[in-house]
């Protein structure tokens, strides 16, 4: 057993080993204040047969951390939540470029958090413990990471504030990195700009240092297993040689054909052909040839940018592929935009609903039930690859990818108590060939903007791409799919004019990214983000002035506190009636906001008078116009407010004398009335020819 207790970012990190967990190959847990998470590294003792590396991330939080049940029906943690899917991706990342190439065991990280202080997320933690984890064990890894959340508060930067201080804060971004470089960057901001974001880097890179340093103390209190013993799967020599003697050239071709499609058809054909050729000299080598010739494709790619500044679809680093823009082409959605930039389109949609539409969900970050009124749903179906496979839900990339562009609309939103509506924006991939996520922030801004939202700004994005051999460096601009999956980064930037408001970076190299570099990137990425909004601006620069005529309008009064009782009535039988007979949907906060929404003005409208008639106080002097309830031999009772009678006396129904109000009024009757005078009683005394009377003065025949 080992434990170790120090203090970071003014809080104490404690980190154990031995205690828990002991059978997984590697095992620690790692608190934060009162927050805990349990780490276990494991892997298989023989390899796969699998053409990747397998490798999963498990990241669970137990209910029991936060003292609370599971919510729902079932009393047991079921699926991952989206919480706990994008803690897992975030973990994944900066873990997988630091495994040996050629290591095809299978490994498994699971992150548990046992217990939460509600004050500080564990999804940071994980990736730290998970490093831990993997040091401490026989399986073969690089060197240590670790991570920390950046915040900025009144202009300081602080490392891995609370939930509390994340409410001050300008940022909230996750930065993971080596000893030496950055290799992982996720998080949003309030439109801060290119040079506060790299800052914020270097602020972060100094706490990743400081939890390095403290992993390395705890491995050198054990006795640390040997790596275990594993061989690297190898392709010979000879087969090397013969594929690259044969396929080079046709690669060569293939990679500067424009068209996704026509390129990978033409290098399936050369691949095809080439195994074919080989088929006799090399018997059951299939895989093996494939395997070089995936080598030699991303060698060609690469050599190609570096050596010739050319990329496969013929465009220079710096260039954006042709964009084009359409907005309001769904009749009728509340608004919507096809968004399409070279050959990756995404259709953005927006639809507007009320209070009944929040998401509610349960945390263990938090002691009671939050709820959401702004969501993003990213969708990609496999015919946007043109390809065929099996549905089988949503899957932790479209999670990952839809939680991003989220973060990037989000800070342009108004704020809700200028526009009460709960907002989902759908984007559904039809098309991909790179960076299907920043042209989902792309649609969904303008969806927003068709709908009739009022946003602060537009909002666009952009992936940078890097080719690093050695000195030799060139930072892309709007990425490829293949140049994602063969190249050295995957940096997504979204933001407005004014600053950024989504970063993702993953690295693939193992010695991570400098300062300087990031730099470049960032501002390149400005460069790409300004030219993208210049073609956004020419379709739809300014949000609609009138929402679509599907989308509901939303009143908001606010009622005394005691009347709240009354609009609801016995069992809610009052405020069904309101919503039965108007159409409308009505909520009530406790404070005696009403929120009234309705498809159209006149329903609101007439549901708004209903209310307001039925909480408004009766006025002196005023004219209403009130409905005979009984009448009497002395006169009429009229009901000016819901609730609210009057006697109206039989001197005062019409000039001259009356012997019968029945002669003038009936129950039911219609009637215009004037409030002469309310008693210390409460009870109102009504006059019908003060106000008839007033009204011919006025030349009107309506109340004022």
């Amino acid at each position: 057993m080992a434990k170790l207790e120090r203090q970071f970012a003014g809080r104490p990190l404690i980190i154990e080993t031995g205690r828990m967990a002991r059978q997984a190959d590697g095992s620690c847990t790692l608190q934060f204040g009162e927050t805990m998470v349990l780490c276990a590294a494991t892997a298989q003792d023989n390899p796969t047969h699998l053409p990747f590396f397998p490798l999963t991330v498990e990241y669970r939080e137990r209910t029991y951390a936060a003292g609370k049940f599971p919510g729902g029906f079932i009393k047991r943690e079921g699926r991952p939540s989206d919480k706990e899917i994008l803690a897992a991706r975030l973990t994944d990342r900066p873990l997988r470029p630091l495994f040996p190439e050629g290591f095809a065991n299978e490994v498994q990280i699971f992150v548990t958090v046992v217990s939460a202080d509600q004050q500080n997320d564990a999804d940071v933690l994980a990736v730290t413990g998970a490093s831990m984890s993997l040091a401490l064990s026989r399986i073969p890894f690089a060197e240590p990471v670790a991570a920390v959340r950046i915040g900025r508060i009144q202009g300081h930067w602080v490392l891995n504030p609370t939930f509390e201080q994340l409410g001050y804060s300008t940022l909230d971004v996750i930065v993971a990195g080596t000893e030496s470089a950055i290799t992982m960057v996720e998080g949003g901001a309030n439109e801060v700009s290119e040079d506060e974001i790299a800052d914020a880097l270097v602020a972060a890179h100094a706490g990743i240092r400081e939890l390095i340093a403290i992993q390395r103390e705890v491995v050198a209190m054990i006795d640390k297993p040997a790596t275990m013993a594993w061989t690297p799967k190898a392709v010979s020599a000879d087969i090397r040689a013969r594929v690259e003697s044969l396929a080079a050239e046709r690669v060569s071709q293939a990679l500067r054909i424009a068209d996704k499609h026509e390129r990978a058809e033409a290098l399936s054909t050369a691949r095809a052909e080439t195994t074919a050729a080989l088929a006799e000299e090399f018997p059951d080598a299939d895989k093996d040839i494939g395997s070089v010739f995936k080598d030699l494709e991303k060698r060609t790619m690469r050599e190609m940018i570096l050596a010739e500044g050319v990329r496969s679809d013929g465009r220079s680093t710096d260039q954006v592929r042709g964009i084009t823009v359409e907005t309001g082409v769904l009749p009728r959605a509340h608004g919507s935009a096809l968004f399409t930039r070279g050959q990756t389109q995404s259709l953005g949609t927006a639809t507007l609903g009320t209070q009944d539409d929040e998401q509610a969900y349960d945390t263990i970050d938090f002691p009671t039930q939050q709820k959401k009124s702004f969501m993003l749903h990213y969708n990609f179906p496999p015919y946007s690859t043109g390809e065929v496979r099996p549905m089988r839900g949503t899957s932790r990339r479209e999670i990952g990818h839809g939680h991003l562009a989220e973060r990037a609309l989000e800070p342009l939103l108004p704020a809700y108590e200028e526009f009460p509506y709960t907002i989902r924006i759908v984007s559904d991939i039809l098309e991909s060939n790179g960076s299907s996520s920043m042209a989902s922030v792309c649609s969904g801004s303008l969806a927003l903007m068709d709908a009739g939202v009022p946003m602060r700004a537009s909002v666009a994005g952009v992936a940078m791409g890097l080719i690093k051999e050695g000195d030799r460096v060139a930072i892309l601009t709007d990425i490829l799919g293949s140049e994602d999956a063969l190249g050295d980064m995957d940096f997504k930037v979204a933001g407005t004019r004014e600053g950024v408001t989504s970063i993702q970076m993953d690295i693939k190299l193992e010695e991570g990214l400098s300062t300087d570099l990031l730099r470049e990137a960032l501002r390149k990425a400005y460069t790409g983000r300004m030219h993208i909004l210049d073609e956004m601006d020419k379709a739809l620069a300014a949000p609609r002035p009138e929402m679509s005529p599907y989308a509901p309008r939303i009143i908001t009064i606010k009622v005394p506190v005691a009347k709240i009782g009354e609009i609801i009535g016995p069992k809610g039988k009052t405020i069904r009636a309101i919503q039965e007979s108007t159409g409308a949907s009505i909520n009530i906060d406790d404070d005696g906001t009403v929120t009234i929404a309705a498809v159209g003005r006149e329903a609101g409208e007439m549901a708004r008078r209903m209310i307001a008639g039925m909480t408004e106080e009766a006025e002196v002097g005023r004219i209403y116009d009130g409905v005979v309830k009984n009448t009497t031999a002395f006169g009429a009772f009229v009901e000016i407010l819901p609730g609210t009678e009057g006697l109206l006396h039989i001197s005062e129904i019409q000039d001259g004398r009356l012997d019968k109000t029945e002669d003038a009024l009936k129950k039911g009757d219609a009637v215009q009335v004037k409030l002469l005078s309310i008693d210390e009683k409460g009870r109102l005394r009504l006059s019908r020819k003060a106000a008839l009377a007033e009204l011919a003065q006025r030349g009107d025949s309506q109340p004022a």
